[in-house]
């Protein structure tokens, strides 16, 4: 039996509840389902037993970095490649960039096959009309908070995406 999972630095009350709210505003049908996050890893699919090393894998990748302070800022857009509107990560980058390497490595997750870019999703798949919304009335969006530490979901086809164990940034208290 194989479960997917992904992992993601959530974003903290109360934006993340929010970003959500504004996400669903917009008509996107995934909104109630996925938690507001950077991604680090997309959805993957493992299996039952393979989750035990998931999550000691993460717990060493998680000791790799300190905790970082993460801005968002604004809005941009992932068109004409793909139908998204996003929050901005204006501070933080190179930290998210490093923990998503660590991750990857950690799990032996192939590249993406895109150049990993940190952001939070606020539409997608949605028309142009739709998507331009989102992109104004997001573009001044301003929030700052520190990562401590990031989330392993799982998702299941009635509830959709769940937090199912965090991981805290930094090596373990000695």
């Amino acid at each position: 039996m194989t479960q997917t999972i992904g992992v993601a630095i959530p974003i903290p009350e109360p934006y993340g509840t929010l970003l959500r709210n504004k996400r669903a505003e917009f008509g996107d049908p995934m909104a109630r389902t996925v938690p507001s996050h950077v991604t680090l890893i997309p959805p993957t699919e493992v299996t039952e037993a393979e989750l035990v090393g998931v999550c000691d894998a993460l717990e060493r990748a998680s000791a790799t970095l300190p905790p970082f302070p993460m801005r968002l800022r604004g809005t941009a857009t992932f068109r004409p490649i793909s139908p998204v509107v996003f929050i901005a990560v204006s501070q933080g980058i190179s930290y998210t960039e490093m923990l998503a390497k660590s991750v990857r490595s950690a799990l032996k997750v192939e590249e993406p096959e895109f150049p990993f870019h940190p952001h939070v999703t606020i539409a997608h798949n949605l028309d142009d009309v739709s998507l331009d919304r989102a992109y104004d009335e997001l573009s001044g969006f301003e929030c700052q908070f520190t990562v401590d530490g990031f989330a392993l979901y799982e998702h299941d086809d009635v509830d959709g995406w769940a937090p199912k164990r965090t991981f805290a940034l930094g090596p373990e208290p000695r």
